[in-house]
């Protein structure tokens, strides 16, 4: 069989870089369910977003990841192998705030990655709709949804309900599902055609809702509730944590641009953790707007969201997160009672203890009682789920030994490896199962002349 081809996708996240390296069997026709990750690394320091200041350290950044592409890709591939950066929310609020800056990081990035010699095909800003949708069509094709091969090689369409794909990331969070409903709002509706079939597809992303612009919104509304006195108490923290911080260190984002204190951004003041689950909660409720809405209903902040059905997965720091309640804290997590409790829990236990029960955590421990919390508001109050749907979600980070994000999809698409219309019917067969053939047909024949033979001799 020819050599395998590959692809390389970039996710230059909020709060990091992590690269991609797909393989897929060369055949003449495109094919589903056999695209895999080959490989993977995740770029040292912060997303390509925190380097407004000095953009050729961006492109800089993803040099030890790059190198490692050109081993992993077979060096007579390089030139032909497409290579993609996509850039989300980190890089959606720093256009918002200062749209040269972004463009200094984005081309300061493309003139690293045009420097390997791969096929180099663009960095662009995904929009949320983008991301979404795109983390949707990877989750449905490596579960092989659309479509899937039988083991003649024939096209199969499974006549399986695709799944919703909630994906949880630093600046945003993202739900997108595929529903019956109208979609009261257009802006939250895409029609996808794939592989014959059409989708029509419901999607919103919620920028300033990511896990790392939740916590610094949500020290904001305690520093406020407090009116930034000297020292701070922070109820989402644990006991026997505190910290010192300077004002500029939360209001730097655009997300906080409305809440800017009138202090002096250099100003210090000290937080201290107080472990209070029930006010952790009281103050994360006011992250939302469940009030507003001028449609039959919403979500929050007056985003209009249909009914959620069937089955979803959810991926990045909603994964993350369960599995650091199931894991850790050894709390299942079956029902939106068991996410509350659970954050419970966590808001009431110790630094110390934290600590003790996972220290190779550090860098995240502080977080968890208060981005646990968001998640069960999110999903109950915000997205509606309740005892009969909240079991559909599967918390996952990979379907295989593949991850769950946009990454793939975005390849999927620009690669042109779904197609809108539906492949023929049946493909020429695959080496493999044409010996498993021949095989059986020898097996056979050589059974039926055993079989003549001894009934001759009877007879």
């Amino acid at each position: 069989p020819p050599p395998p081809q590959y692809g390389i996708v970039l996710d230059a996240g909020s709060s990091h870089t992590a690269m991609f390296v797909y393989k897929w069997p060369a055949d003449k026709e495109n094919d589903t369910g056999v695209v895999s990750e080959h490989s993977m690394c995740d770029v040292e320091g912060p997303g390509i977003s925190s380097y407004s200041s000095n953009p050729p350290a961006a492109g800089t950044s993803l040099v030890h990841c790059l190198n490692q592409a050109l081993r992993d890709v077979p060096k007579e591939k390089h030139v032909g192998t497409p290579l993609y950066l996509g850039a989300t929310a980190g890089m959606r609020l720093l256009n918002i705030a200062n749209p040269q800056a972004s463009d200094a990081v984005l081309s300061a990035v493309a003139a690293t990655l045009k420097s390997y010699p791969f096929d180099f095909r663009g960095a662009k800003i995904l929009s949320g709709e983008e991301e979404g949708v795109f983390g949707w069509v990877t989750a449905n094709y490596l579960l092989e949804n659309f479509i899937k091969r039988g083991w003649l090689g024939e096209w199969i369409q499974p006549q399986k309900k695709t799944l919703g794909a909630m994906d949880f990331g630093g600046a945003s969070t993202q739900i997108t599902f595929e529903t019956r409903d109208t979609i009261e709002d257009p802006r939250n509706e895409v029609m996808l055609k794939l592989y014959g079939q059409v989708y029509k597809v419901y999607t919103h992303s919620f920028l300033c809702y990511g896990r790392d612009q939740v916590l610094k919104r949500l020290l904001s509304k305690i520093l406020q509730a407090e009116s930034y006195r000297a020292t701070v108490p922070h109820p989402c923290w644990p006991t026997g944590y505190q910290k010192s911080l300077s004002l500029s260190s939360v209001y730097d984002s655009p997300c906080m641009e409305k809440e800017r204190p009138s202090l002096a951004l250099n100003t210090t003041i000290t937080v201290v953790g107080t472990g209070n689950g029930s006010l952790c909660a009281l103050h994360v409720s006011k992250l939302f707007d469940f009030t507003t809405c001028s449609f039959s209903r919403c979500s929050f902040d007056g985003i209009f969201q249909p009914e959620v059905s069937g089955n979803f997965i959810a991926f990045s720091a909603f994964f993350y997160t369960v599995d650091f309640i199931q894991t850790v804290m050894g709390r299942p997590v079956h029902l939106p009672s068991d996410l509350k409790d659970a954050a419970e829990t966590i808001c009431a236990t110790s630094w110390s203890e934290l600590l003790q029960k996972a220290p190779k955590l550090e860098k995240r421990l502080l977080d968890y009682c208060a981005v646990s919390t968001f998640i069960y508001l999110l999903t109950t109050k915000g997205y509606n789920f309740n005892n009969h749907s909240f079991p559909n979600i599967a918390f996952q980070k990979k379907v295989g030994e593949t991850s769950i994000g946009w990454a793939l999809g975005y390849m999927l698409n620009l690669t042109n490896m779904i197609p809108a219309e539906k492949p023929s019917s049946h493909k020429s067969m695959l080496y493999n199962y044409w010996v498993i053939l021949i095989l059986l047909f020898v097996v056979t024949t050589l059974t039926s002349l055993v079989t003549a033979v001894c009934l001759l001799r009877r007879s």
